[in-house]
């Protein structure tokens, strides 16, 4: 990262200095995702994602910043199924928490930012997304084996069972001045074979696998990715794994003043042309 007071020799007639305040910013809020279900469970929905620039902030005026928990996986008994995620919020603007993963015995994924995959075998439907934030989490299937739906990400929906569906893709940003994959689904749980880890990139979403040894993988810390649901090949069954947490970042020009005030501790740097807040854990920021 380079670190500017004044990229590209910004020299014009309301530059002065690092005074001049800020009007509007770009921001990413990503909520927390769902856990994913045990025992052949389907895969946890991602948490909402929302991102824009030109957001319009009041100087002087404090805003709120939450960062929504990841959701707790499912335990390895039947029919049960992962927790949805916790919204993320900047001032007005809310991402939805991922829909939990579908319990065994073809019960359905939650709906949220995105959907949860559905349980094994097929009836298990996956839950809905949330137009602008996510997508539904893909089905179950009824075969040999048989499996549970990938929960849905951000960029796309999950697939449906067999051999553990595949979580939806996540959405890459470089809004932190690195190239971050957020808000992969959670792949699904099946019997005695990995399920699908969602394909959106490295880090972006809880796997599947269900296997002979395995619970679901847990999702990525402040990603928004959904955690795996649970294998199964004896009793007990396999538990799914918890939801990612979610994430708030804001940046706007480096020559811009700095924020007056922040609570929560964000981390704070320069990248590029931008200086950039980014929340891991909620708080306040005051321009």
């Amino acid at each position: 990262m380079t670190f500017l007071s004044n990229p590209g020799g910004f020299k014009g007639p309301q530059y002065n200095g690092l005074n001049y305040p800020v009007q509007t910013v770009e921001y990413l809020v990503v909520a927390g995702a769902g856990g994913g279900a045990g025992r052949i469970g389907g895969g946890g929905g991602a948490g909402g994602l929302l991102t824009a620039q030109g957001y319009p902030v009041t100087i002087g005026t404090s805003i709120t910043v939450t960062v929504g928990a990841g959701g707790a996986g499912g335990s390895g008994a039947e029919n049960q199924p992962g927790v949805t995620g916790s919204n993320s919020v900047f001032g007005n603007i809310t991402a939805l928490g991922g829909g939990g993963g579908g319990g065994t015995d073809s019960y359905a994924g939650l709906s949220g930012g995105s959907g949860g995959g559905g349980g094994r075998p097929g009836g298990g439907t996956g839950g809905s997304g949330t137009a602008g934030q996510g997508n539904n989490g893909g089905i179950g299937s009824s075969g040999n084996p048989d499996g549970s739906g990938g929960g849905g990400g951000s960029g796309s929906v999950g697939i449906q069972g067999g051999l553990g569906g595949a979580g939806g893709a996540g959405t890459c940003s470089t809004i932190s001045g690195a190239r971050v994959f957020y808000a992969g689904g959670g792949g699904g749980g099946t019997i005695g074979v990995g399920g699908g880890a969602g394909p959106g990139g490295t880090g972006s979403a809880g796997g599947g696998n269900g296997g002979v040894t395995n619970a679901g993988f847990t999702g990525t810390a402040n990603t928004g990715s959904g955690g795996g649901g649970g294998g199964w090949i004896a009793e007990p069954g396999y538990p799914g794994g918890a939801g990612g947490s979610g994430i708030v970042v804001i940046r706007y020009p480096a020559y811009l003043k700095q924020a007056t005030s922040t609570t929560g501790s964000p981390t704070t740097y320069i990248a590029g042309p931008y200086r950039v807040y980014v929340f891991y854990a909620s708080g306040t920021i005051t321009f």
